[in-house]
């Protein structure tokens, strides 16, 4: 990132989508299935979420067996994984810095969160440093060239950014530098009937928050139509399009 993240915004805006988050989390569950499948039903006695959420996947390790820590940067999310009692432990915490000693998982799991990262490297460093040899980090995040029809519909409204920049996938492969690592880049394509259901999604999962804590204000009825007629549009529909990366590193 060219700029540092705000991180208390950024925990506070998850925080305010923690109760409605599973309703519009489509993506997310995609993203940790497709994660699922690369494991290949590896088990792991020890289980790190890495950005829990609202804890979908930590209520899946933990049906396998797994002792959970579910872990999130923000404690308004913790809490509502709390409530739906899908980890052993609850830690608020920044995968940046974890507050966990060396080697003390199996595996680290991250969902869709280290897009938030500042150094991406750190991070992922970071759940490294927590993992057991013998045990791996698993993690999904967004490649830079997604969300082109939301940008592209936004250049006839306004020249704002309206969604965060990602890295680009050499920059991703480049964070996994020395280690064993396998890297994956898939396009997965969301379908809405109208422009409001795609960016209540966006927005229940966060991806309109910028990283440096600027929020969007409320569109106008004439910004919603002019978004709506610039949306590139697929068969009646409005599609999003997200450029997927799912990452395999091995713990030496």
């Amino acid at each position: 990132m060219t700029k540092p993240v705000d991180k208390l915004a950024v925990a506070k805006a998850f925080g305010r989508a923690a109760t409605t988050y599973d309703d519009y989390a489509g993506l997310q569950r995609l993203s940790g299935n497709y994660l699922l499948s690369r494991l290949a039903g590896r088990p792991a006695k020890k289980v790190l979420d890495a950005g829990c959420g609202t804890g979908w996947f930590s209520r899946y390790w933990q049906a396998q067996g797994s002792s959970v820590m579910a872990l999130d940067l923000s404690v308004t999310m913790l809490n509502q994984a709390r409530d739906n009692q899908v980890a052993q432990f609850y830690l608020e915490g920044d995968i940046e810095s974890l507050p966990l000693a060396d080697e003390q998982i199996d595996l680290a799991w991250s969902n869709l969160a280290i897009q938030w990262c500042h150094d991406l490297r750190r991070g992922l460093s970071e759940l490294y440093r927590v993992t057991s040899p013998g045990g791996c980090i698993a993690f999904t995040t967004l490649a830079a060239g997604s969300l082109p029809e939301l940008h592209a519909a936004w250049q006839a409204v306004d020249e704002r950014p309206h969604a965060n920049a990602f890295l680009s996938y050499s920059e991703i492969e480049a964070a996994c530098g020395g280690w064993r690592t396998s890297l994956h880049l898939e396009e997965i394509t969301q379908s809405f009937p109208d422009v409001m259901s795609a960016m209540r999604t966006l927005k229940g999962v966060g991806a309109t928050h910028l990283h440096d804590g600027r929020t969007n204000a409320l569109m106008t009825r004439q910004q919603l139509q002019r978004l709506s007629l610039a949306w590139p549009q697929k068969n009646g529909e409005f599609p999003l399009t997200w450029r997927l990366v799912s990452g395999v590193i091995e713990r030496d």
